[in-house]
């Protein structure tokens, strides 16, 4: 991976002169959207923890704007491996004909007791006081189709408000809605850690309601991939996972709160203020399961809720979907 070329390929060379491996690593090709949330954590370059990396694997991640973009790509064969929301999943599989995707780990869980919740916010000054009061006014999530969206439009439905009908939907990457709204461009934006942890967002804006408010508790990212791609390379995503799993445990530790910190602040160019009172804290992140294990009661409540919204054309098992045993052999070696 590109973030440690000097210690990876020291390790790589010294696996393959030891006679421990017979071929290349794997390249592991990784989506994903909001650096600190579902960015894999190898991405932000701490030595000494990942094992396998450069040895078994490397690691080659993307950003996208949004989740429903990583569809096309795993379609197109540009990714391996896609943290996809809860409501891109049922796309791919219903929509993209991927009845081979497989569920494999959690990324992280919204609304979970004592966690983080994502927030739809309003201007201070704005007259909006109640969610009725978002009629015939322009609200902007990242992408249509994607869970912030998803539960954006499942607030408004129960409150009487529709796109097209009565309220306008617009599109803009979560980095831009802090100007939208400050130059009321727009009524009501989505925001995300960290961005929603901008101390010049905090002092323009107020959280009108949140993610856990609209649809309960959500398996809000889920790691995925095509069931070929991983019966191929079994071992490596095991090693993957692993080393996943480990970055989580040593990042989450309050010991290393500061240093983490730092760490995420210098690669994402985020100063550090913004991620100071929350990055892998209880109350102000996400909730990050420890052994990688996803809630598919909770993803199956977001589905039903993507179902009723319209937006699904049949119910969607998704137990069916998954595969924890590569998640489950993994978080065994990372203990």
């Amino acid at each position: 991976m590109r973030f440690r070329n000097a210690m990876v390929g020291a390790l790589a060379a010294g696996a393959l002169f030891a006679g421990g491996a017979d071929a290349d690593p794997v390249k592991l090709r990784m989506g994903y959207v909001v650096p600190g949330a579902d960015a894999p954590l190898l991405m932000f370059g701490k030595q000494g923890i990942a094992k396998h990396e450069g040895a078994s694997y490397t690691l080659e991640a993307t950003r996208f704007q949004g989740t429903p973009p990583m569809i096309t790509a795993l379609a197109a064969g540009e990714i391996d491996l896609a943290p996809l929301a809860f409501s891109t999943v049922s796309f791919a599989v219903q929509n993209a004909g991927m009845s081979d995707l497989r569920i494999i780990a959690d990324v992280f869980q919204d609304g979970v007791e004592g966690y983080y919740t994502n927030e739809y916010m309003v201007a201070k000054d704005s007259p909006i006081k109640t969610v009725e009061d978002l009629k015939d006014k322009i609200v902007v999530s990242n992408g249509a189709g994607s869970a912030v969206d998803m539960a954006m439009r499942a607030m408004l439905k129960k409150h009487g408000l529709e796109d097209k009908r009565n309220v306008t939907f617009v599109e803009a990457g979560f980095p831009n809605m802090k100007a939208m709204l400050a130059e009321h461009k727009v009524d009501l934006i989505s925001s995300v850690r960290p961005f929603s942890a901008d101390p010049g967002l905090r002092d323009m804006a107020r959280t009108l309601f949140t993610q856990k408010e609209a649809i309960g508790r959500s398996e809000m990212i889920i790691l995925t991939a095509r069931q070929a791609f991983l019966a191929k390379n079994r071992a490596a995503v095991v090693d993957f996972l692993e080393d996943s799993l480990r970055d989580l445990h040593w990042y989450s530790d309050p010991a290393n709160h500061d240093e983490v910190v730092k760490i995420v602040s210098d690669y994402s160019k985020i100063p550090a203020p913004v991620f100071q009172s929350w990055l892998f804290t209880k109350g102000g992140d996400f909730y990050h399961d420890p052994n990688g294990m996803p809630d598919l009661d909770a993803l199956q409540s977001n589905v039903a809720t993507q179902r009723d919204l319209g937006f699904l054309k049949a119910d969607l098992d998704v137990k069916s979907l998954a595969d924890l045993s590569y998640v489950q052999e993994a978080a065994k070696k990372a203990r």
